[in-house]
């Protein structure tokens, strides 16, 4: 029987936070951003798109163009993708942020796609609230002598790729663009989290308030450490993933060896034996 691994995400949690997030209906600039990206990635594509996936709630005005009809579709508690394909377009705003089996669901996604087919999606990567963070384990360090998880792990660039093509994405690009956000107070910074849906859904977070010596701990440390202009600041790193459903008409990699032109030719440069 195989062991199931561990949850690192509350699916009801997460939930809960999207839900209060909508009915908060604050600035949320940062789907703004990855929205901005998404389009910009999208127009560079010169191919038109029939049938578009929008893994989330509702299909964006500036993504309806992209393809002729749309379904709209997302994981449900066991993280299964309730959709019937195949498409040749799937995009996702954030949706696989709070997901367990990324490799799963990136799996998932490439086999409603059909060959050929494009999926784009963006997630926080990389140092994202890499300062709230360090902020909490060191208050939680000097105050409750132990950290409990309060910011989730981010994949980086690299990570993102080869979980693309462990999925059996073609072609897999990964890339990144970090935003760095001032706020005079981190209550500004905390609410803007749950603005955008992104309150603590971690399996391990305590689950009781956070008390008075641990705010002040908290502000302390930050206020400390990460303040520049005399502004607290706060980094967002937004990571896309761009990979292809295989298909025989895709450029592949050369065999080694296979090469007709020397490098040195190309560069202009005298080849030496060493």
């Amino acid at each position: 029987m195989t062991k199931e691994r561990p949850r690192l995400f509350d699916f009801r949690t997460a939930q809960s936070a999207r839900t209060r997030a909508r009915r908060i209906k604050g600035d949320r600039f940062l789907d703004a951003a990855g929205l901005d990206g998404l389009v910009h990635r999208l127009s560079s594509v010169t191919r038109r798109f029939a049938h578009g996936l929008w893994l989330g709630d509702a299909v964006p005005d500036n993504i309806k163009a992209f393809a002729q009809d749309w379904t709209v579709a997302d994981f449900g508690e066991r993280e299964l993708l309730a959709a019937e394909g195949p498409f040749d377009l799937a995009i996702s705003l954030f949706s696989l942020q709070a997901i367990n089996d990324l490799p799963g669901a990136l799996i998932q996604i490439r086999r409603l796609l059909k060959p050929d087919g494009l999926f784009l999606g963006v997630l926080f990567g990389g140092a994202t609230l890499t300062e709230l963070r360090q902020s909490f384990t060191a208050a939680e360090s000097d105050i409750l002598d132990g950290a409990s998880p309060h910011v989730a792990p981010f994949a980086d660039v690299r990570e993102m790729g080869a979980l693309l093509q462990r999925a059996g994405f073609a072609l897999p690009v990964s890339d990144v663009e970090r935003t760095t956000v001032r706020y005079s107070t981190l209550q500004a910074l905390i609410r803007d989290l749950r603005a955008h849906g992104q309150s603590n859904a971690l399996c391990g977070r305590r689950k009781n308030f956070i008390g008075r010596r641990m705010r002040e701990a908290l502000n302390d440390h930050y206020t400390r450490h990460y303040v520049q202009d005399g502004k607290l600041i706060a980094t967002f790193d937004l990571l896309y993933a761009t990979g292809w459903a295989p298909h025989e008409s895709q450029q592949k990699p050369l065999k080694p060896g296979s090469a007709k032109t020397r490098l040195s030719d190309a560069l202009g440069t005298i080849e030496r034996k060493i």
